[in-house]
């Protein structure tokens, strides 16, 4: 439905107007620029690809940069969580509490180990698990809590912290989103029993592919390591035979994996750490560009913050409110990418999938979750956005909204 007096300007792409640019733009983007080139090329130009120093380096500079103790860099955000749940000793049997609104490695890691995830509902506003319905789903089954940064903004951790440590659970923190941001003044990465990170290249720095697991805890790190190295060690204090041959000796202690991350990929992790900063803060002009632009118009309602969380955003949602509007969600979405302006959905929530309906998963688990999934959008947001590519997002929203609007 069009409303009555848009000229061709006003008129939506999709029937027929103007679209509001002529180039695309995504929702997400890397920034790869000549130091990062320069950082790869310097390890392909040298004696290790893989296992070599930059692993080490960049271990040391995350430990540093969120707070941690221990650091261990690994293939991907996905095997960064499967490491965390085997290091906390998830198996058969066991339960692991986590949020529906999430990417399904949050919950498949559990299944990898034999466990099986339980959902707990969101706080509607924020969007993260509510600490209170964790509460609610803790049995004598449960082992673990994954908790997810959803967007970027910072989990409840002192309440979750706290009921880990009233039941004895394990606090995981998934932050596939929020490398940069802080809690309470304190960097995500050192609040929770392991961190889980990812580094895909949408996320606010890149590997190309890579992920990471901080931990305070010597224990936990020494099992993380152990879990992406097949199980193997070359450490002696570890090993479990008395007479070792030489210096060439190893030992698999326990079943593991490859999920090393290689040193070129290392390399350029290191060179977009030192602007993560730089990163963080345009995500920052960007969000709150839109929260302005957003904050008056009924047919959006706004994510809110904690005030503990000092957020570098990942995802930018808007939430239609479709009892104001005369479109569908599907609709909207085609609008908008008619306006050549790419949208994404952030995400269907996990035990939706035909997977999970086999395993015995519902519909209706967990309500407000799914209320908030049917209305989300995220809209472009990385730092390489030029004052002008947000503001020709920021008119292709309110036009589509102008057009639809009941």
């Amino acid at each position: 439905m069009m409303i009555d007096g848009l000229d061709s300007a006003g008129r939506l792409a999709i029937n027929g107007g103007s679209p509001i640019r002529k180039e695309r733009i995504n929702y997400g983007r890397q920034w790869i620029d000549k130091d990062d080139i320069e950082a790869v090329v310097s390890v392909l130009k040298s004696d290790f690809l893989t296992c070599g120093p930059k692993i080490a380096r960049l271990e040391r500079e995350l430990a540093s940069c969120t707070g941690a103790d221990y650091a261990v860099a690994v293939s991907n955000g996905t095997a960064a969580l499967h490491c965390a749940c085997i290091a906390a000793g998830i198996g058969p049997g066991d339960e692991v509490i986590t949020t529906p609104l999430t990417f399904a490695a949050s919950a498949n890691c559990v299944l990898y180990c034999g466990a099986m995830p339980v959902f707990a509902d969101i706080n509607p506003e924020t969007y993260n698990i509510d600490p209170a319905d964790i509460e609610a789903k803790i049995t004598e089954r449960t082992k673990a809590i994954i908790a997810v940064d959803f967007t970027g903004q910072a989990v409840s951790i002192k309440e979750i912290r706290d009921i880990c440590d009233r039941h004895h659970l394990i606090f995981i923190e998934d932050a596939a989103h929020s490398i940069g941001t802080r809690y309470n003044g304190k960097p995500v990465g050192s609040l929770a029993d392991m961190t889980c990170f990812s580094f895909h290249p949408v996320k606010t720095i890149t590997a190309g592919e890579g992920g990471a697991v901080t931990t305070n805890s010597e224990k936990l790190y020494q099992k993380v390591v152990l879990a992406h190295t097949h199980g193997i060690t070359h450490e002696e204090c570890l090993m479990e035979e008395a007479f070792h041959e030489g210096p060439w000796y190893y030992e698999q202690i326990s079943i593991g994996y490859n999920y090393r991350m290689t040193d070129f990929q290392a390399a350029l992790l290191l060179s977009q750490l030192g602007k993560l900063e730089k990163f963080k803060n345009r995500r920052r002009e960007i969000a709150e560009r839109y929260n302005n632009a957003f904050a008056e118009i009924p047919e959006i309602i706004m994510q809110k913050e904690i005030a503990e969380s000092d957020t570098c955003m990942h995802l930018y949602l808007i939430r239609l409110d479709f009892a104001k509007l005369t479109c569908t969600r599907r609709q909207f979405f085609d609008a908008m990418d008619a306006e050549n302006v790419q949208c994404q959905i952030h995400y269907v929530p996990v035990y939706w999938f035909p997977y999970y309906r086999r395993l015995g998963y519902e519909k209706g688990l967990c309500p407000k979750a799914e209320e908030v999934y049917k209305g989300i959008m995220s809209i472009p947001l990385y730092p390489k956005m030029t004052d002008k590519d947000v503001e020709d997002v920021i008119r292709a929203v309110k036009k589509t909204v102008e057009n639809y609007r009941k």
